[in-house]
């Protein structure tokens, strides 16, 4: 069997980090506290608009996380459907960091998000990474 490569051990790793914010603010949002409520003092636009949303944004939160959980331990396990997730989820991601950085011109914020998933899909479609997911784009 073939020895997976590095980049998706780095890949799921992220997704399992995504998953943990998306949990923590997911749950902070579904059920406030003061233990959770210093997290929105780090994003505090991201917070008035997931506020604006209301709880189902919580609900949404806490299936992404679950999709990601999945999709990193799908990768590690060598599934093809986490490939095609995770594909899928950091175009999403580009494509929203590009709708963000025109709505609110936070070169910053946006142009750092798109670089980021820009590299993960890189990395992704990668000939090895798909030889080893058995991919053929």
């Amino acid at each position: 069997m073939e020895e997976s490569p590095r980049t998706v051990s780095i890949v799921a790793v992220f997704l399992f980090a995504a998953t943990a914010v998306a949990a923590a603010v997911g749950a902070s949002l579904l059920f406030p506290n003061r233990l959770l409520n210093w997290l929105w003092e780090l994003n505090k636009p991201g917070a008035a608009a997931f506020r604006t949303v209301g709880r189902v944004s919580g609900v949404l939160l806490l299936l992404l996380g679950a999709g990601t959980f999945a999709a990193a331990l799908g990768l590690l396990q060598r599934k093809r459907w986490a490939w095609w997730f995770a594909i899928v989820l950091f175009a999403i991601d580009a494509t929203g960091n590009v709708v963000s950085l025109i709505l609110t011109r936070d070169w910053l914020r946006s142009a750092s998000g798109m670089a980021i998933s820009a590299a993960f899909l890189y990395v992704l479609t990668r000939s090895r990474v798909r030889r080893y997911f058995k991919v053929c784009v």
